[in-house]
């Protein structure tokens, strides 16, 4: 059974740090390229980042640049991001996803995995 689960968000103040985790299995995830997606309440879905198969080449989206970091260890199957520098707007759903490079992303099924979310509030 193919799984994604994303771990470590929380409720944090404008200007601190996060590290958001995904631990993957069922399938080899080595192979694939990963991203982070998030969803703001009301809005839909925004691609975060993506980092290539072999963790070499990593991609942000404007909004993040500079602040977030995505990193992965494929010895333990687990993606992550770091977050620094919150910001009330990174206020999100936050979602893993397995698959091709998608800079737009209308629904979590237009990559080949994804998993079910972890919630980031950025609130004083």
């Amino acid at each position: 059974e193919v799984q994604l689960v994303e771990s470590g968000g929380g409720l944090v103040q404008p200007g601190g740090s996060l590290r958001l985790s995904c631990a993957a299995s069922g399938f080899t995830f080595a192979t694939y390229d990963m991203h982070w997606v998030r969803q703001a309440p009301g809005k839909g879905l925004e691609w975060v980042s993506g980092v290539n198969s072999g963790g070499r080449s990593t991609y942000y989206a404007g909004s993040v640049k500079g602040r977030f970091t995505v990193s992965r260890d494929n010895a333990k199957n687990t993606l992550y991001l770091q977050m620094n520098i919150l910001k009330p707007e990174d206020t999100a759903m936050y979602y893993c996803a397995a698959g091709d490079p998608k800079w737009v992303v209308t629904a979590l099924n237009e990559y080949k995995y994804w998993g079910q979310g972890t919630q980031v509030t950025v609130s004083s």
